[in-house]
């Protein structure tokens, strides 16, 4: 049987807190690509809560460093801590680039790939939900395997707009800005199944 104390289970609720706010910054990259428009204000949004999530991680590793006993090991947590950081790493570095290289507007494309993210971050919300229970069953496997489709599904529209890009885009200049950015869009799909492969990982060590 798998028993936690209240004091172990905060590395829980932090992994839930970090989670909800990786869920807003995504909503708030979705909204301005969306409505592209208030950039500057928009912006800074996603880099407050970028740098909310950086002080739940700071937080989280500070609290690891002092724990003697932890719920799961301390390398897994360490892990998804570092994994959940990267998630809005890519999220504000995508951001950036829209001012950073004066885009005007945003491709169908890279929209459905911003609206991915989202969905990505609430299947990622769910599975830290279930994380505490650390019970392998058909409603964690199910959000796993949702995080899995979306990033497949990310893979197929980040090729496909590449392929795009090079094919009918004539502006070297344009091709250099887009292939960037794209790429930090589906490194962010990357980084949230990375954190759920992880955890469904842990879960499975303790089933």
């Amino acid at each position: 049987m798998f028993r936690i104390t209240q004091k172990e289970a905060r590395f829980f609720d932090m992994f839930v807190v970090t989670a909800v706010d990786i869920c807003t910054t995504a909503q708030l990259l979705e909204n301005l690509m969306t409505d592209f428009t208030d950039i500057d204000a928009k912006i800074i949004e996603i880099e407050n809560m970028e740098h909310k999530c950086d002080t739940h991680v700071h937080n989280m590793i500070q609290e690891l460093n002092k724990s003697f006993i932890t719920p799961i090991d301390r390398e897994d947590i360490f892990l998804i801590a570092k994994e959940l950081d990267n998630i809005t790493d890519a999220i504000e570095g995508t951001a950036h680039r829209f001012k950073m290289f004066n885009v005007k507007s945003i491709p169908p494309d890279a929209i459905r790939l911003g609206s991915m993210i989202s969905g990505c971050a609430a299947e990622l919300k769910s599975v830290m939900d279930e994380l505490s229970s650390m019970k392998y069953n058909s409603s964690l496997l199910q959000k796993v395997i949702e995080v899995n489709r979306i990033e497949d599904e990310g893979d197929n529209i980040f090729r496909n707009a590449i392929q795009r890009l090079f094919k009918e885009e004539k502006d070297a200049i344009e091709v250099i800005k887009w292939k960037e950015i794209y790429e930090f869009l589906e490194n962010t799909l990357d980084a949230c199944e990375d954190v759920v492969n992880i955890v469904e990982g842990v879960v499975m060590k303790h089933a």
